[in-house]
């Protein structure tokens, strides 16, 4: 299984087919939604979403293809300027796929829970899958006061090999043993223990206020 392979061929269809496609159709949303088996669009105006669901290329009216390059799902789902796109397979194992589809699926609800806590003046931002850092966050706390930071899930980046948790605080938060994450300023939960996400977000929303 090519955890980091499969991540960076499924980060390249969000980012240069999926997002794309969205725009086409709306005009300017770029963000996309964790769906099953993987990640897509939302309800698009005509109907239907177009995504990746394991290893395929999922299009409006449902069908189905194989993803082999991003050239090929852009002609697949009708996507304007698809033969300017590259025409290199992409590596997408399915055992890699199901471990990623999971990261986003689980990440939204958590997040979804962590909104229905969140107060009035926390202005917590809806869940979305963003395809430039390919993660499911949310933005929650007080930007005046200094208690605004990202919540999210990663499925990984190039200083993560492994899907992961994380916090990120707009304004740097004081030394403690809570900020732990080493390529940012923050918190993070590795892979292993990602289910404790959850507990992380909840102690660095109070540590932050």
């Amino acid at each position: 299984m090519d955890l980091v392979a499969t991540r960076l061929a499924l980060h390249a269809l969000a980012e240069q087919v999926i997002s794309p496609l969205r725009v086409q159709a709306t005009g300017n949303e770029i963000a996309l939604q964790a769906r099953p088996g993987g990640y897509g669009t939302p309800e698009l105006p005509d109907g239907g979403w177009v995504g990746v669901s394991g290893t395929d290329v999922v299009r409006a009216d449902g069908a189905r293809r194989p993803i082999t390059t991003l050239r090929d799902a852009a002609v697949f789902v009708a996507l304007n300027g698809a033969e300017q796109l590259n025409d290199e397979p992409l590596v997408v194992h399915p055992d890699a796929a199901a471990v990623l589809a999971p990261v986003w699926a689980d990440g939204t609800t958590w997040l979804e829970a962590l909104i229905a806590d969140a107060r009035p003046d926390e202005a917590a931002s809806e869940v979305h899958l963003w395809p430039e850092h390919f993660d499911v966050a949310i933005e929650l706390g007080d930007e005046a006061a200094g208690r605004r930071a990202a919540y999210g899930v990663s499925p990984g980046d190039p200083d993560h090999p492994q899907p992961y948790g994380y916090v990120a605080p707009w304004t740097p938060p004081e030394p403690a043993p809570l900020w732990n994450a080493t390529a940012f300023t923050g918190a993070e939960v590795p892979y292993e223990r990602l289910s404790e996400a959850p507990a992380l977000w909840r102690a660095c929303r109070a540590a932050l206020g």
